[in-house]
């Protein structure tokens, strides 16, 4: 009677988990759906290193230790970097032309503009001009570096410290505002 009732116990087992996995689909629109509503991204990675390439030559890489893929969003979709960015841009021959770096970064994908937060740095190692600030925004579209914040930029001649700042992604043709230091010119 008992090896009769363990049959019973075990044929149920196994049409409850038959049904179970029958019951089940994987439509990854719905996924992604209840991802966006929870807030959670749709993919995370650890110890990333991206690079971009341009017509087969390296353009930039990117380096952190902390990435959330939040492409699913419809309206604004955009990476997370929770623990911090490195990036490499490289100019025409190959060469590291600037290095950014923050404690936080967030890119949107649409509009291609990130919002690098926390210890900002960033260095043009061509021209030895250091940038550093507590948050950045950057136009990668334009190539085009702002902030409202306050800054201080080093060169091999100066060291100015201010609020607001804009220039080219290598930190040429500035644009400084509310600024403070000595500042070397030349008369024309």
């Amino acid at each position: 009677m008992k090896i009769v009732q363990n049959k019973i116990y075990k044929n149920i087992a196994i049409i409850s988990l038959v049904a179970m996995f029958f019951s089940c689909t994987n439509d990854t629109k719905k996924v992604r759906d209840l991802l966006a509503d929870k807030n959670l991204p749709i993919g995370v990675a650890t110890n990333a290193f991206h690079v971009y390439k341009d017509s087969g030559k390296m353009t930039s890489k990117l380096v952190t230790p902390l990435l959330h893929d939040f492409s699913n969003r419809k309206a604004h979709p955009y990476n997370e970097f929770p623990k911090g960015i490195k990036i490499v841009t490289f100019d025409n021959d190959g060469k590291d032309s600037t290095t950014i770096t923050g404690n936080y970064a967030l890119s949107y994908a649409k509009t291609r503009v990130s919002e690098i937060k926390g210890n900002v740095v960033v260095f043009n190692h061509t021209d030895k001009a250091k940038l550093e600030t507590n948050q950045l925004f950057w136009d990668q579209k334009e190539k085009y570096f702002f902030t409202e914040d306050g800054f201080r930029l080093t060169t091999v001649n100066d060291t100015i410290n201010g609020f607001g700042f804009e220039s080219k992604q290598n930190l040429s043709q500035w644009i400084l505002k509310d600024i403070t230091g000595e500042i070397e010119t030349k008369q024309e």
